[in-house]
């Protein structure tokens, strides 16, 4: 179960800016109380979906209003700083209230390549790696990389921090580390030249290794396998996939069929990838796919880029009857289910 996922209250976007200001902090351990003590019977949370997005959509993630921001990176910064402390206060909380429960950060994973063997793009995927990583190194190992620190100073971002919420980092860190994945992207020293293509709320450079599918998302089920190394040799925690899956557009048929075998591939590729890095020797304690169900992509606000198993009838003006048909790939995976990955 996830605490926030960009669901912050408008009242307290309005009131404080949201999560630059540190009155929220107490707000949401009261309300993650009231979650613990009413579903205790569940055992694993995440406290804030894709805490990283932050800082590509400061009001969706964490109520910034951006044309009242002065210095909207600073801003930023301070939000991420508070939900770090946030987290830090509800993991021990609910570790106090449920027994035997644990507690996740999620991350968006953006895995990004070198557009070439030159050092000037090696260095540029690098530092785009490192800045992805720095909202799980804080909620993973408890304390500020070093170079983000030293980021702050470079480019003069004060960030209110004080002894007693460093300390509260450090002494409750979480259990595992989960992580959103739908494709790779690459960078470069200079980007003139390089095509460039969208990802998940993101834009970067196209890989022409890869294929792409509708809506330009790049297809690398290697990528997650990459992922999930680099992942848990970084962190050695359990690791958790809660999103990966692919937008497609979906024909139903006039038999109420629909036949998505491009699906079925795409998973069939991840989970290949998935069952490589654990043989690895990858902690991987579950995975889920993005999403069971159609539902309105939050990337593009469109019904017809579907992700689910279960087609629902309704078009991108919200016209239809809202029936659900199965696809294809809904007894495929149900299959995948009942054989615990070993029949795909």
């Amino acid at each position: 179960m996830t605490l926030s996922h960009y669901e912050m209250p408008l009242d307290l976007a309005l009131k404080y800016n949201g999560w630059q200001d540190k009155r929220v902090i107490d707000l949401f351990v009261k309300f993650a109380k009231v979650c613990f003590e009413n579903f205790s019977d569940v055992k694993y949370w995440l406290t804030f979906n894709e805490i990283d997005s932050v800082m590509r959509h400061p009001f969706i993630s964490a109520g910034i209003i951006e044309d009242q921001t002065q210095k909207l990176a600073e801003a930023e910064y301070q939000a991420l700083h508070n939900q770090f402390v946030a987290s830090a206060m509800v993991t021990k909380l609910v570790h106090e209230i449920i027994p035997n429960s644990q507690v996740g950060c999620m991350l968006t994973k953006l895995t990004t390549y070198p557009a070439t063997a030159a050092p000037g793009d090696v260095l540029s995927a690098l530092n785009k790696n490192l800045m992805n990583y720095y909202c799980a190194d804080v909620q993973a190992k408890g304390e500020y990389p070093k170079l983000i620190l030293n980021y702050f100073k470079q480019h003069d971002i004060d960030v209110k921090m004080t002894s007693l919420e460093l300390r509260t980092i450090k002494e409750n860190t979480i259990d595992f580390v989960s992580f959103s994945y739908y494709m790779s992207l690459l960078a470069a020293e200079k980007e003139d030249g390089l095509e460039m293509t969208v990802g998940n709320t993101v834009v970067g450079g196209k890989n022409p290794y890869l294929e792409t599918k509708d809506w330009g998302w790049t297809v690398d089920p290697v990528g997650l396998r990459i992922s999930l190394i680099e992942l848990y040799d970084r962190y050695q925690k359990p690791l958790f996939i809660v999103e990966n899956g692919m937008g497609a557009k979906d024909t139903l048929e006039a038999d109420g069929t629909i036949h998505d075998d491009y699906r079925i591939e795409y998973f069939k590729q991840h989970l290949s990838e998935m069952k490589k890095a654990v043989e690895d020797g990858v902690d991987l304690m579950g995975y889920t796919s993005w999403a069971p169900i159609d539902l309105i992509s939050a990337s593009t606000s469109q019904m017809s880029k579907r992700y689910g198993f279960i087609y629902v009838d309704q078009d991108d003006e919200g016209n239809g009857t809202l029936k659900r048909y199965k696809k294809d790939s809904f007894k495929w995976y149900q299959h995948v289910i009942e054989t615990n990955g070993s029949e795909l």
